[in-house]
């Protein structure tokens, strides 16, 4: 059994709380507004959840994950993930983060901040590039033929396995998309981004249909990834 420590217990946040305890694992939430925001949360979750701080959030988590607005990243706390392995799961949207200027001239990407700002931590990034609605509804046990794969990209080999295995155990599999600095591939306007997992034919949002996503074709629209200067 492990404990996931969940930094933001937003639509990502909730999603993975519920299919992390579907799974046999305890989950310790957190958010900035404190932790008796989450007692519907947790009252809905059962007894392997229970509320707390961010910093009570990574103290606890075995592996933890960080689930914010890109704009708090700074927030997260430094100290209690010092050799954790730690999911990201943010995005960049300008209109609401405000300009990064590395962001914005590609220097950079979400996750090697959040990796700069933890530097003795190991940090994958994973879950930002599909609709939280759809965690639940496309998750699969290990084997069966429908089952959909995830991207994740990371600098630590280990790290990026046992995020792997966490994946497996909340129905998905993983295909490994290489070191940090190709997280962009599957970032904000790419085409491996949260369409991907939508059959909507409209492109409206929030999509309403699932669609099943298998490492070919997750493959083929990372590769058609191009950088915002060439749009």
């Amino acid at each position: 059994m492990t404990t996931i420590g969940l930094i933001g217990s937003g639509n990502i946040g909730s999603a993975l709380a519920h299919l992390t305890v579907a799974a046999g694992h305890d989950v310790v939430l957190s958010n900035r507004r404190g932790p008796e925001t989450l007692s519907d949360l947790v009252a809905e979750l059962g007894p392997r959840a229970r509320a707390a701080t961010p910093q009570e959030a990574a103290e606890a988590g075995d592996l933890v994950v960080v689930t914010i607005p890109l704009k708090a990243y700074r927030s997260v706390p430094v100290a209690p993930l010092g050799g954790k392995v730690v999911i990201d799961t943010n995005n960049y949207y300008p209109q609401r983060d405000g300009q990064i200027a590395e962001l914005d001239d590609e220097s950079t990407t979400t996750a090697e901040l959040l990796q700069a700002h933890l530097p003795e931590s190991r940090v994958v990034k994973a879950f930002n590039n599909i609709y939280a609605g759809f965690l639940p509804v496309l998750a699969r046990p290990s084997g069966d033929p429908e089952r959909s794969v995830l991207a994740v990209a990371g600098d630590d080999a280990e790290a990026k396995a046992r995020v792997a295995r966490y994946l497996d155990d909340i129905g998905y599999d993983a295909y490994d998309v290489g070191p940090l600095a190709e997280g962009w591939r599957y970032q904000r306007d790419e085409p491996a981004y949260a369409e991907l997992y939508s059959a909507d034919a409209s492109g409206t949002w929030p999509p309403q249909q699932p669609r099943r996503v298998d490492e070919a074709f997750l493959v083929e629209q990372l590769g058609k990834a191009r950088r915002y200067r060439d749009m």
